[in-house]
């Protein structure tokens, strides 16, 4: 049996949406659909969590939250062992537009404006390109992997900044590093008393660790939109204060990347 593509959807068009929902529909045998939204934050997780084949990404997401830009931004940092193919859907007719999305990864634009665009144009577009992106797919596998020791430990701590600076953890304060420390430890093996493990390497004492983790975590949570970020660290946080604690925070990163590597 044939194998099908599996596609995420990431559109804020009622219209759109319905139309290119009904086309999958209607071609089972060559498309699955693994997720819809129109949230940028929530395509990322689509994409860690089902892994899609294809994205259909409209540019805009005027309803939904952030943008296509957002998304392929998040993405490229990420540095993902795989990454889907980007079909980009988008009312901008911009060549600056579509070379910015194309540097942050967008493989491939279709405009809306054009007469003959539909959501049946979008599929046989795809369906087109299907060979070739499970053929990359396959030999992202066969990367990942071959993939060094090295390599990966680079892989995950870039995907640990991304997830920091996502939160809005500034990269200048002390706490910074010490928790991007503390997420690798975790990921390989959790240990009790993390904060003395991390004050021993950089000669600090482990109350010092953990009031400069802490005062990160707290100041993050303190100046960041509370909604945008809440989209980011869905884990429910237990404190009165309505703050992750450390723990909390290490373990829930520690989980979500671990999860995907």
């Amino acid at each position: 049996m044939e194998q099908k593509l599996e596609i995420l959807l990431v559109e804020d068009d009622e219209n759109d949406c319905r139309e290119l929902i009904n086309a999958v529909d209607n071609d089972p045998d060559d498309f699955i659909l693994v997720g819809v939204t129109n949230n940028s934050v929530r395509a990322f997780r689509h994409v860690i969590e089902d892994k899609p084949d294809a994205v259909i990404l409209d540019l805009e997401l005027h309803h939904g939250g952030g943008d296509g830009m957002d998304f392929l931004k998040r993405l490229q940092e990420a540095n993902l062992p795989r990454t889907p193919f980007i079909l980009v859907t988008t009312n901008n007719i911009s060549t600056v537009t579509h070379g910015i999305a194309r540097e942050l990864g967008a493989d491939y634009i279709l405009t809306k404006n054009k007469e003959d665009y539909s959501a049946k144009s979008v599929l046989e577009f795809l369906k087109i390109a299907k060979t070739v992106i499970l053929k990359s797919k396959s030999q992202a596998v066969v990367q990942s992997e071959e993939e060094s020791p090295t390599q990966k430990a680079k892989r995950i701590q870039r995907r640990i900044c991304s997830e920091l600076n996502a939160v809005g953890i500034s990269q200048k304060s002390v706490g910074y590093q010490y928790l991007i420390d503390a997420i690798t430890i975790t990921i390989k093996e959790p240990v009790t008393r993390i904060c003395a493990v991390i004050g021993e390497k950089y000669r600090k004492t482990e109350n010092s660790v953990e009031r400069a983790m802490q005062n990160a975590i707290n100041r993050a949570w303190s100046t960041s939109d509370i909604e945008e970020l809440l989209e980011h660290y869905t884990a429910k946080i237990k404190s009165d204060k309505g703050v992750p604690t450390i723990t909390e925070f290490i373990f829930y990163y520690a989980q979500q990347i671990k999860n995907d590597i």
